[in-house]
């Protein structure tokens, strides 16, 4: 009877938090919206994206307040968003913001395979005006909006911590009999490995706009952008960049701890530094028919 009448007692407190939640939802939507300068971003790219720009075809929008790579909890918590990813987009625009230079973004977001677009909020006001900086100090969370007309508006926010609905890990945890406790999310994920693979593959390409052509029209891969001599695809979660040139070589690419420790492994083994782009960056050719780029995460 003790058992029946704990299930009893769990099932009307779920039932409650349930109808809790709700007002809460409701509650955070109800405060008045409040209309948005159009802030001006740079994307994973380096190009200029404004905040109008952000939803593309849609008319609503969620934004992440990630901290940035430095934050391990933030980085879990986008792991668990690129998962479901392909899912929101079919109701609202979904982007995650990050106070990194969009180099150190760019390079992170490939390290962690992530597929949302991301916004650098370097040198804006973006985070602090909406509530996410407070005295010097950066906190997570996301924010919402809406778009009628030329005008952006603002909808709500709501805060991310440990426990909260917006990282599924927590409730899993809490499950155990251990619960959470000491348990601190860890950046790496490749533990059998110092060598981590992006989501970066370059194309060396003889005849670039019938490439192109091919891939976005047959395969059905979007472009990014595209100048006179490169263009950077996206498909299935990979960066396919589609370089001019005659050797038509596929290059790899992989993000390391200690660039020069893993470049004297590969020398070592017979490896080949083809092409050295900047101190702790190179392209590699391995014995057996891979290339690939080498650099050291930031």
């Amino acid at each position: 009877m003790k058992t029946v009448k704990i299930l009893s007692e769990i099932e009307a407190l779920e039932q409650e938090i349930h109808e809790k939640k709700k007002l809460l939802m409701e509650l955070r939507k109800s405060v008045p919206r409040t209309e948005m300068k159009n802030y001006l971003f740079r994307d994973q790219n380096n190009h200029e994206a404004n905040l109008f720009d952000l939803f593309g075809d849609k008319d609503e929008l969620i934004v992440v307040q990630n901290m940035g790579k430095s934050c391990s909890f933030c980085t879990m918590w986008a792991d668990g968003f690129n998962g479901v990813y392909h899912h929101i987009i079919e109701k609202a625009a979904f982007v995650v913001a990050t106070p990194d230079t969009p180099a150190v973004m760019n390079a992170f977001a490939a390290e962690r395979k992530w597929q949302f677009p991301m916004i650098s909020t370097l040198e804006t006001s973006f985070k602090e005006d909406l509530g996410f900086v407070k005295d010097g100090y950066l906190f997570p969370g996301v924010s919402t909006f809406i778009r009628e007309g030329e005008q952006v508006f603002h909808v709500a926010n709501a805060p991310f911590g440990p426990g909260d609905e917006f990282c599924s890990v927590w409730y899993f945890f809490d499950l155990l009999p251990s619960g959470r406790k000491g348990y601190l999310p860890q950046r790496k994920i490749n533990k059998a490995s110092d060598f981590e693979i992006t989501n970066n593959i370059a194309i060396n390409i003889k005849n670039l706009p019938e490439a192109v052509e091919f891939y976005t029209n047959s395969l059905g891969m979007k472009k990014s952008w595209s100048n006179d001599t490169e263009t950077k695809l996206l498909f299935g979660g990979y960066n396919f960049y589609l370089e001019e040139g005659s050797e038509n070589k596929v290059y790899f690419e992989f993000a390391v701890e200690d660039f020069h420790v893993a470049k004297d492994i590969l020398v070592q083994h017979g490896c080949q530094v083809t092409h050295i782009f900047k101190d702790k960056s190179v392209i590699i050719a391995d014995p057996f028919g891979l290339n690939f780029h080498l650099f050291e995460r930031a």
